[in-house]
């Protein structure tokens, strides 16, 4: 027997999930919105079949079928107090890229899913419409599924004043696709990855320096840099210009910059390159100090001419400066308080933020904007300190993250608690790192989620996209996180006062409402309030009756 059902979007579907007996799903949307949901089936025979899932009709919407794949994951992550999604199935298959495909091979007892991404135009007529999906089994229709959409009468607004920034591995494109730095070929392979980021919400990094994060990477800075024989030098901003000019145009709206000194505790000066070619060609040896008069010199010639190249472009509003990466402890504390009267000596201009957790940065006036992980955050509201939030590989446990095991339910709670904390934007180091932790070591991100790394490094941290053939493969973690990122703007749209009774049961980034059902009658309500309709199909049945 074949089984098929609709399901949200909310809740894995695992190759041995029972199916369920749901053969229509109510969605609500704002104009300018894209939702999803799943079509499933479930090969209840003893035979391996074919599976296709095809649009039967779909009204005026604009609707993507991808196809939900399935990885290995070796561990559940590990924590003292678990929330975890799968914990019957792992170690086990996961469900997380999403294949541009609708078409699969389910074996004898295996469930299968389709992700369905429908996008509404902000032009879009509002009112009631229907998806009907038909799945054809070995080229025979087995069942009609119908999603009913209500579109509401209220366009969301693009998020303004909050900036959400992921880093991206310009290396890693490198290595896995086999190109060189800014050759031709290169600027082929980033610019879908550059176009996926800015179509989930986030801000560009712009890699001018080679990232001194996470390891020594392979030279690959965008600014090209000449040192002089007189001691001057030059800088050629021709690179950095295109990659901004292509991210523009793809939509982003804020641009991250590579941090100034080296990471966990702003000791060294970062590596600058004479070419991407030559891991030798560096300006000055690894362990220059970080405020060194080599050091202190070449900052002081390069940042008046970045400030000029920042002005030019118009982004000096828009960017987001580092110092250094987490700093933390005593002496990380003492070094980064020096390259931080440094820059502000030599740029005053500049506005920093870091990530960090010592609330100790932010008395002392020592970042403009504090980025703190969602653990210490409350503790610097708490002092009346606004700040960016950040999570990473920790923590986890009952506090919000996107793991490969994280529920759904709460990587979509995202945006919400962002609203009700009032967080000032959001940074995660992890798009699309596809290496050994800490090395240059390729690894293939279909087999192996956690940087080989596991437990200090949790399945799902190190990367959202997977390396497709033409560009990247958006995980099912991704579109979520994404989704959350609708709902915070969707909430300033109609200017929820975050202290409304609506988010009055979000109390911090680990107390929150987890359930799927939470999200969905929220936004309900908040939809709701702008039309008098009926809306939705089972209470314009129960009018009708």
């Amino acid at each position: 027997m074949i089984i098929c059902w609709l399901q949200t979007s909310l809740e894995r579907v695992y190759p041995k999930t029972e199916p369920r007996f749901c053969r229509e799903l109510e969605i609500e949307a704002a104009l300018g919105e894209k939702v999803s949901f799943q079509a499933c089936v479930r090969n209840s025979t003893t035979k391996e079949v074919n599976t296709r899932l095809e649009i039967a009709s779909a009204s005026d919407l604009d609707v993507m079928v991808r196809r939900v794949g399935y990885v290995p994951m070796k561990h559940l992550n590990t924590d003292n107090d678990p929330e975890w999604e799968g914990a019957d199935f792992v170690p086990g298959f996961v469900p997380d890229p999403l294949y541009p495909e609708n078409s699969a091979t389910t074996g004898p007892g295996e469930s299968h899913a389709f992700w369905l991404t429908v996008r509404i135009p902000k032009d879009a007529a509002p009112g009631n419409k229907e998806l009907k999906l038909r799945f054809l089994v070995d080229g025979n229709d087995v069942g009609t599924l119908t999603a009913f959409l209500q579109v509401y009468p209220i366009a969301i607004q693009p998020l303004e004043n909050f900036p959400v920034v992921h880093w991206f591995y310009a290396d890693a494109l490198c290595d896995y696709y086999k190109v060189e730095p800014y050759e031709e070929r290169f600027w082929n392979v980033v610019e879908p990855y550059i176009r996926n980021v800015a179509d989930h919400g986030s801000g560009q990094y712009v890699p001018i320096f080679t990232p001194p994060t996470d390891g020594v990477k392979r030279p690959h800075q965008l600014l090209k840099v000449n040192k002089r024989s007189d001691g001057r030098y030059e800088f050629d901003f021709s690179d950095v210009r295109r990659w901004i000019l292509l991210a523009r145009s793809s939509g982003a709206r804020y641009f991250e910059w590579t941090h100034l000194f080296t990471q966990w505790g702003a000791k060294n000066a970062i590596r600058v390159y004479r070419s991407n070619q030559d891991p030798a060609s560096l300006l000055w040896p690894p362990e220059t100090e970080a405020t060194s008069p080599v050091y202190r010199e070449f900052l002081a010639q390069f940042l008046p001419r970045f400030y000029e190249f920042l002005v030019s472009e118009g982004l000096l509003e828009c960017s987001l400066f580092h110092i250094s990466d987490e700093p933390h402890g005593e002496e990380h504390l003492e070094n980064y308080r020096r390259a931080c009267e440094m820059v502000r000596e030599l740029a005053p201009w500049m506005k920093t933020c870091d990530a960090l957790s010592d609330v100790r940065f932010a008395r002392e006036n020592l970042t403009d904007m504090p980025i703190a992980i969602i653990s210490t955050a409350m503790q610097f509201a708490d002092e009346g300190y606004e700040t960016m939030v950040y999570f990473c590989c920790g923590p986890r446990g009952k506090y919000l993250n996107r793991l490969m095991d994280t529920p759904l339910a709460k990587i979509r709670m995202s945006g919400w608690l962002f609203h009700k904390l009032n967080a000032r934007g959001f940074l995660h180091w992890g798009y699309n790192y596809w290496y050994k932790s800490q090395t240059q070591e390729l690894i293939d991100p279909y087999s192996e989620q956690s940087g080989c790394a596991w437990p200090r490094w949790a399945y799902g941290d190190p990367f959202v996209v997977y390396p497709g053939p033409d560009g990247p493969i958006d995980s099912i973690r991704w579109e979520v996180f994404s989704e959350s990122l609708q709902d915070l703007a969707l909430l300033r749209t109609l200017n929820v006062d975050p202290n409304s009774d609506l988010l009055s049961d979000i109390m911090s980034y680990d107390c929150f409402p987890k359930e799927a059902e939470w999200v969905y009658s929220s936004r309900k309500r908040l939809l709701g309030a702008t039309t008098q309709e009926p809306r939705s199909h089972s209470e314009r049945k129960n009018n009708e009756s």
